[in-house]
């Protein structure tokens, strides 16, 4: 495994073969996806760290959902070296969307875990005030918040190893970096699903309140021959839940595409 960068982006690379490229999601790193990562032997796996996110630093200007997509469609240009398959989480598969019509040639496959659409009122409103939260308070309290209600009540009991690793991927945010994240998902828009015709694989857990099977049954009808697993005992963190059944799901998905091109 090697740290590489592509401009300002952090990322880590692994292994050979096709592409694969990961994008967290809001509060995440390429670190949430690590435990997937044993799934993806014979792959080039492509782990970057969002605009402000991590390791990566804040740009000059606001961040923005387009700002973040531009920096996957960079990383595709000089790390991917042919079409990827994109994996993404929670706010990164509205990145991941956002990429796949913008950049068609570019995405042989989606697979999207938790997935986010253009945020409710509900949402834009919950994640403004969680920006304003960091801000004023910093990230310990962001994370106290969130961490233990991200996940199922079942990994609260049985892995609470992983409510401690998501409330440290939190707490290693730059504040203010979290914040204009925020404020980019608070200001998403969704995307114009007609653009996208690559395969598509939705999963979300059965205890998810940000993605609920609701939401990704509904996002399925909109993408033809879209794929939809719902996972047991799973909450909004599926990647760091389920990291042996999402990384199979993913991997097999990706084998059975492997050199799709977009329609």
């Amino acid at each position: 495994m090697t740290a590489a960068a592509v401009g300002p982006i952090q990322l880590e690379v692994s292994g050979e073969g096709e592409p694969v490229v990961f994008v967290h999601g809001l509060g995440g790193t390429s670190n949430t996806f690590a435990a997937m990562l044993d799934a993806f032997a014979g792959y080039r796996c492509i782990r970057p760290d969002l605009p402000g996110s991590g390791r990566s630093p804040r740009p000059y200007e606001p961040l923005s959902i387009a700002i973040m997509t531009a920096a996957i469609v960079d990383v595709l240009r000089a790390m991917a070296g042919a079409p990827a398959h994109l994996v993404a989480h929670s706010m990164g598969t509205l990145v991941a969307q956002h990429v796949a019509a913008a950049a068609p040639e570019r995405v042989r496959s989606l697979s999207l875990f938790a997935p986010i659409v253009e945020p409710s009122e509900a949402m834009r409103q919950r994640v403004s005030e969680r920006a304003a939260n960091a801000r004023r308070e910093g990230m310990v309290a962001v994370a106290d918040a969130v961490a233990a209600a991200g996940v199922s009540s079942s990994t609260r009991v049985t892995s609470p190893v992983t409510v401690a690793f998501v409330r440290e991927t939190y707490m290693r945010q730059d504040a203010e970096g979290f914040a204009q994240s925020c404020e980019a998902l608070a200001d998403g828009r969704g995307v114009d699903l007609r653009l996208i015709g690559c395969p598509v694989l939705i999963a979300t857990g059965d205890e998810d309140a940000v993605a609920p099977p609701g939401v990704a049954m509904a996002l399925a009808d909109k993408l033809k021959g879209a794929r939809v697993k719902v996972l047991d005992r799973c909450g909004h963190w599926t990647p760091l839940e389920r990291p042996k059944e999402c990384g199979k799901l993913a991997s097999d998905f990706i084998r059975s595409h492997a050199g799709t091109k977009t329609i």
